[in-house]
């Protein structure tokens, strides 16, 4: 039984994302601040967090960056401005996906389990080697552990996914629209955001923000590549 945390202002919203997702077979607690969201975590240990961009306190971005420097748990922000530049901001703050509200119990409970499965994705790939070697990065896909440089890189699960399906493939141009549908499990184009936004925070991660990026290469015109030296 997936662990959720709910974190939401709106006391209405809250409940009945809360009974929702219970009806739909979750374990679910539900925070009403930053702050409370925050503190529940350790106890809970949550499996996914739904986070609110709208908050008390401590906005849900400050909450969201709180917990990707401590933790990689899967994070779904929750916006009532779908076309807002708060979905990027949320994204690149290390959010994993999003939701539009009102969203249905039905339609949370799809996103909970696919990003889930994102954290699963190599555990059944018995061709390839244990570790494989790229220049100084080195990418475990058995362990799904990633070293750069000798250091390990925690990579929230949209970000593993992602720099998994690109370097199976090395060369290989992948179009925004099938990353999409490889990593995330969407099919709708307007959600191509998210692939850009999660390419820019693991080129961060791997220290490819300037320049010329070694690994995560972009293809005008057409996406993105994986560069192995």
């Amino acid at each position: 039984m997936p662990r959720v945390l709910v974190v939401e202002d709106d006391p209405d919203v809250r409940q009945a994302v809360q009974f929702g997702l219970q009806h739909q077979g979750h374990d679910v607690r539900a925070a009403g601040t930053g702050e409370e969201g925050l503190q529940q975590l350790r106890p809970f240990h949550p499996d996914v967090v739904l986070l609110d961009l709208m908050l008390p306190g401590i906005s849900g971005l400050d909450a969201c960056r709180r917990i990707r420097v401590r933790d990689q748990v899967p994070i779904i922000i929750m916006t009532a401005k779908g076309d807002d530049i708060d979905v990027i901001v949320g994204l690149e703050a290390g959010a994993d996906d999003y939701v539009v509200k009102p969203v249905r119990a039905r339609v949370l409970d799809a996103r909970i389990r696919a990003v889930l499965r994102r954290q699963d994705t190599a555990v059944s790939d018995s061709v390839r080697p244990r570790a494989e070697s790229h220049g100084e990065l080195v990418i475990d896909r058995a362990g799904l552990v990633v070293t750069h440089r000798g250091t390990p890189v925690a990579l929230a699960p949209s970000e593993l996914r992602l720099l998994l399906t690109l370097s199976a493939s090395p060369g290989q141009v992948f179009s925004r629209p099938q990353l999409l549908t490889a990593v995330w499990e969407h099919n709708y184009y307007g959600d191509i955001r998210l692939v850009d936004a999660c390419v820019k925070r693991l080129r961060g991660k791997l220290g490819e923000l300037g320049g010329h990026p070694q690994y995560i290469q972009t293809v005008r015109g057409f996406g993105y590549r994986f560069g192995s030296p």
